[in-house]
């Protein structure tokens, strides 16, 4: 195990969490994109061991949610890491879905010391109280946290690590995969690649980071998001090549806008939704993550 790994937090028993924590993370769908549209996924937990646990970091405790097969073990690991939303209703969903597939799936409230998100009704307010807050370094330690947690557990296969994530966390996936080399594979939805302006608490973006970059990433992303640009895309994908990177790629879903894979909003598009989650199942098993 790295040395940024362990430095990352302490093991903390499985039989205790349960018991330390109650509903710290947000319940149901978070406020801003309500009402809910009808397209909308619900994953059951039958099969599964479930729920809300406690994850031990540097800075003290943070909630986060588990899922992973019922019976058997140990089980690839995949960090599943939240849009701007926090970890709400569909992001707790996603690891039930990993799970339903033999994965050990756990995504923490990576928001937890800067605010709740889930409350707030409007996309400025989130970023200008909240996200903007949120430096890449504490992000990077909680996810090592993460890892180390997954492992005390006796549960998991860390040495079998994936990370997929959406909207912000798309672009953290990215970063991720730069910082944490045992990282086997990573698979971003749709999330910004060149900084729309510098700041302090988030030095870098993929663009910045490709020449770092060892872990192979599947980006994924949409021909008609607002958001990020197709030239950013070019731009990326040049970057990866200028650096000589062949083990990472991008695919457009030329129609798709941004958030396509999230089935609970308008923006949600059921084809590249359920090509991109293909690719990416296959895009770990490829890569050491099954």
């Amino acid at each position: 195990m790295s040395e940024s790994v362990l430095r990352g937090a302490l093991p903390q028993p499985e039989t205790s969490l349960e018991d330390l924590v109650t509903a710290l993370l947000p319940q149901g769908f978070a406020k801003i994109v309500q009402p809910i549209a009808s397209t909308v996924i619900t994953t059951d937990d039958k099969g599964l061991t479930a729920g809300e646990v406690k994850i031990a970091t540097r800075s003290g405790p943070v909630p986060a949610y588990r899922a992973m097969p019922e019976k058997g073990g140990k089980f690839p690991v995949v960090l599943v890491v939240q849009e701007i939303f926090g970890v709400h209703e569909h992001i707790k969903d996603v690891c039930r879905r990993l799970a339903k597939l033999g994965y050990f799936a756990v995504s923490v409230e990576l928001y937890y010391r800067q605010g709740d998100v889930s409350k707030m009704t409007d996309n400025q307010e989130i970023f200008a109280k909240v996200v903007n807050h949120v430096p890449d370094s504490q992000v990077m330690s909680d996810l090592d946290a993460a890892v180390v947690y997954a492992e005390s557990t006796g549960k998991a296969d860390t040495g079998k690590l994936g990370v997929t994530g959406f909207c912000w966390g798309g672009r953290i996936t990215w970063t991720y995969c730069v910082h944490n080399p045992r990282v086997k594979a990573g698979v971003a939805w749709y999330g910004r690649l060149i900084a729309p302006q510098k700041a302090p608490l988030q030095p870098a973006y993929p663009f910045d980071l490709a020449p770092h970059l060892k872990v192979p990433v599947l980006g994924l992303y949409g021909g008609a998001d607002a958001s990020i640009p197709v030239e950013h895309l070019e731009q990326m994908r040049a970057a990866l090549k200028t650096a000589g990177i062949t083990h990472s790629e991008i695919i457009v879903y030329p129609e798709a806008p941004h958030a396509f894979y999230a089935d609970y909003r308008p923006s949600y598009r059921k084809d590249a939704a359920e090509d991109g989650w293909k690719r990416m199942r296959e895009w770990f098993k490829k890569h050491g993550v099954a």
